[in-house]
């Protein structure tokens, strides 16, 4: 038994997430095109597919790993935007609504998770 990735809240936030991520490099020089900008799509992408990928697992340990993989990519993101901020790369009201909205993803992430473990979601 799955879940059904596209009612969870969590998975929502973190798609929008992905669409504050991607509106916010279209302000980033060009030259970061293989650098910054890369790193953030990859790492912005990885969380809401590690989610839908965990929620098709048989086992609630495996199902928090994949939480777990979202989470360090909330991480990343959330260094990649910082390592921004102190370039003072991009538009800064984007980038702390991409902040705030990644400390809001990661805050659900680790709650979920400790509830699959806890509960035993799936068995």
């Amino acid at each position: 038994m799955s879940h059904n990735f596209r009612n969870l809240k969590v998975w929502q936030k973190a798609m929008d997430l992905t669409d504050l991520a991607f509106d916010y490099i279209r302000d980033l020089p060009t030259n970061e095109r293989y650098n910054l900008i890369d790193q953030i799509n990859r790492c912005s992408c990885s969380i809401p597919s590690n989610i839908a990928e965990g929620s098709g697992k048989r086992t609630s340990i495996h199902f928090a790993e994949f939480l777990s993989t979202a989470l360090t990519s909330s991480f990343e993101l959330e260094t990649q935007l910082l390592i921004c901020e102190r370039r003072q790369y991009g538009n800064e009201e984007k980038r702390n609504n991409c902040l705030a909205l990644t400390s809001e993803v990661q805050k659900m992430l680790f709650t979920f998770r400790d509830y699959i473990i806890n509960n035993k979601v799936l068995s």
